[in-house]
């Protein structure tokens, strides 16, 4: 496979997952992002957590759809997430349920 072809594919995968972000936006409440993912859920609470000095967040979500392009299965029932990077919780508001128009 050429650099060029996967490039094509990386960009077609890309575009899937907007498009499938654009129909499943609507059935949820609350945007998570983390340093390392995107998240759309109904459900989440984050906790600070502190061991040996440091802080760190517990994140958990449920009925989660996670932006990953490489993941087959985008839909979670629980996700659980430690992090020590910031955590960015937005609750969507009803004009935020309608994405752009193509």
């Amino acid at each position: 496979m050429s650099a060029e072809d996967l490039e094509k594919y990386e960009a077609e995968m890309e575009l899937q997952l907007y498009r499938e972000y654009r129909d499943v936006v609507g059935i949820f409440k609350y945007v998570v992002e983390t340093d390392r993912r995107f998240y759309l859920c109904n459900q989440v609470d984050v906790k600070a957590r502190t061991e040996a000095d440091d802080v760190f967040f517990e994140v958990s979500m449920t009925d989660a759809w996670v932006w990953d392009m490489y993941r087959p299965a985008r839909f979670a029932k629980n996700v659980k997430v430690l992090t020590f990077k910031d955590v960015n919780v937005e609750e969507l508001a009803e004009s935020d349920l309608q994405p752009p128009e193509d």
